[in-house]
């Protein structure tokens, strides 16, 4: 399950993002739960200056705009990077790990 936060203080287009975002994990049937960060310093941690931001699994992926229904689609149903069992690249390929 992905773990989707919108990072704002609560301003029109932090809404608007939460929004587009609910919008498209229920369109779509993403594994997804959403979280709205409005502490602010909470929203430093991310190293951020501008909101709204949209972080996937810990991950910044757009900050200070509200994204389109596709990219923010997009953005939810990327494969993640590199590789949690550290097999990739591996020729063990059905090992039971995530990069068979």
């Amino acid at each position: 399950m992905k773990i989707v936060k919108i990072l704002g203080s609560g301003c029109a287009k932090c809404n608007q993002l939460a929004d587009a975002v609910k919008a498209v994990i229920s369109k779509e049937g993403i594994n997804a739960v959403v979280e709205k960060v409005e502490d602010i310093q909470q929203i430093m941690a991310y190293n951020i200056l501008s909101t709204p931001a949209l972080v996937v699994d810990e991950k910044v992926l757009c900050k200070g705009r509200v994204p389109s229904y596709d990219e923010i689609r997009e953005l939810l149903m990327a494969k993640p990077q590199g590789c949690c069992c550290g097999t990739q690249g591996s020729k063990e390929k059905n090992s039971g790990g995530c990069c068979s």
